[in-house]
Order: C-alpha cells, then sequence, then structure tokens
C-alpha cells in the first residue's frame, strides 16, 4: 500500500504543500500545466528553486503576482502570510476585485483539470471559505477573497490537488500541526495565533495540534484546509519502508528548519505467524 506522511513539525502553509511536494519528485512540468488549464486566472508568474533551512536542503515555491508590486513584496518579506488575512477586504477595494467561493468555484470547475483535482480543490477552499464565514459572522455566500488573496490560495489549492493525482497514493497520514503563537496583523488589527479561521478548520475537522511557544504564525488558514482535506488520519509517523522524502521551505527563518516534510513509502506487511 503506498502511504504518504506529512510531517508537519513546522506548521504548513499552501507554498510549502507545493514545495515538498514538488521536492518529493512531482514533476515542476505536471504542475505548470496544470496551472495552464485554469483559464480564469492570470497575471502571475511561478518561481521555484531549491533553499537551504537550518542545513537541510528543500524546494521553495513563490507565486509572484505581477500587477501587484508591494503584495508580491510582502510575500518575498515573509511577513506572517499577509495575502492569507485579506479575505475580507471588500470595505476597503471595490467588489469588481473581490471574489467568493462561487466564483472561485465556478474558475474550478470550468478548467481542463481532472475531475478529481476539481473535487478535491473545491473540497479544500471550501473549508477555507466556511471557516471565513463562520469567524465573520457572515453566510457563506457573503464571504469574499481579495483578488491577491484568492489567486494565491486557488494556485495552492488547485496546486496541492495537482500535484496528489500525480502521485499514486493510497494512504495519507498527517502529523500533529504545529501551530505557533502570538499574534498577527490583519485588516482588522492584530489577531492571535492560530488564527481564527485556522482554529476554526482545526476544531470542525478534528485536527490534533499544538505549540511550543515559537511567536510566529506557523498554520496558515489555507495549509489547515490542504491537511484537512488530505489526511485520512492523524498520528505520529507509522511503521513504513521509505521510497522518496520531500522538503517545502517556508519564508521565514526560525530557531527549527522551517520545512515541511514529506515521506512516500510502502506500509510495512505484517508477516502472519504460523
Amino acid at each position: 500500500m503506498n502511504l504518504l506522511y506529512i510531517d508537519c513539525f513546522a506548521g504548513i502553509s499552501g507554498d510549502m504543500t507545493l514545495g515538498a511536494f514538488l521536492d518529493l519528485g512531482v514533476s515542476e512540468k505536471v504542475l505548470r500545466d496544470g496551472f495552464a488549464q485554469l483559464k480564469g486566472v492570470s497575471g502571475y508568474r511561478l518561481k521555484i528553486e531549491k533553499t537551504i533551512k537550518n542545513g537541510i536542503t528543500g524546494t521553495k515555491v513563490d507565486i509572484i503576482l505581477n500587477e501587484e508590486s508591494d503584495h508580491t513584496h510582502d510575500h518575498d518579506k515573509g511577513e506572517d502570510h499577509p495575502h492569507e488575512h485579506r479575505h475580507d477586504n471588500s470595505h476597503s477595494h471595490s467588489h469588481s476585485h473581490d471574489v467568493n467561493l462561487e466564483t472561485v468555484e465556478k474558475i474550478i470547475e470550468d478548467s481542463g483539470l481532472a475531475d478529481e483535482v476539481k473535487a478535491l480543490s473545491k473540497k479544500i477552499f471550501r473549508y477555507v471559505a466556511e471557516a471565513e464565514a463562520k469567524v465573520h459572522g457572515k453566510p457563506l455566500e457573503a464571504v469574499h477573497f481579495h483578488e491577491v488573496g484568492a489567486v494565491d490560495s486557488i494556485l495552492d489549492i488547485v496546486g496541492t490537488a495537482i500535484c496528489l493525482s500525480a502521485l499514486k497514493v493510497d494512504h495519507i497520514i498527517a502529523s500533529p500541526l504545529h501551530t505557533g503563537t502570538g499574534f498577527v496583523h490583519c485588516q482588522h488589527g492584530k489577531i492571535p495565533v492560530p488564527v481564527p479561521a485556522t482554529m476554526e478548520i482545526l476544531k470542525e475537522n478534528q485536527i490534533p495540534f499544538y505549540s511550543t511557544g515559537i511567536q510566529k504564525e506557523l498554520v496558515t488558514p489555507t495549509g489547515a484546509a490542504i491537511v484537512a482535506g488530505l489526511a485520512d488520519a492523524f498520528g505520529p509517523m507509522p511503521e513504513m519502508e521509505a521510497r522518496a522524502i520531500g522538503y517545502g521551505a517556508g519564508t521565514r527563518e526560525l530557531e527549527i528548519p522551517n520545512l515541511l516534510r514529506m515521506v512516500m513509502g510502502k506500509k510495512k506487511k505484517i508477516r502472519k505467524q504460523c
């Protein structure tokens, strides 16, 4: 049985997930070809490079938005995933720049992607939207994603589904999530880590989590939703024979390696005693 273990010792975000999948061996061409199927998403470029965190080499995926140089700057500086906290920006931007869940689902549905990729992408995106609706006290259809955050989130989430479908995985187990602590800035002011949307996703999907006191946001709403959509179970690394290992790099430097580790392998068969 092909097993994938997602080791979230430094949390998880969308870009770390894409990096880990590519590092694991999913071809960059598969990801780029998949993104090309998304006709409703443009104005970005994909930057993929190797990087080193605490002496460990991993793959870093950056989604660089062409026309939003100020937001791109945020992304590169690695401020606490500011693009993930812009969901409810309708009061500071015209509605023409915002998209809701229905728009995102239509972009996914109208793409040329495989049905299983579409289904998983929509499932993960819905987790994010439902959490935002709950936190902001709004109906689901009233949750708006600012277009910058939306492009990022769509590519992170659809990219995850594309990469997973390229691997033949039978079972996915994830570790408990290391969330970080402290506060981050969003357009509503300072909010606690894990941010409320992340916390809601963890609660609704009964995902185990912990903090060791690192004053950073280690699990983003997108990261939490990805784990919720992918993992069949949570727990320590099972007994397995590893065939491939991938490290996806985050943006910041931490006292621990800012990496998401994926281990792909075979579940050990238990031999029956005669």
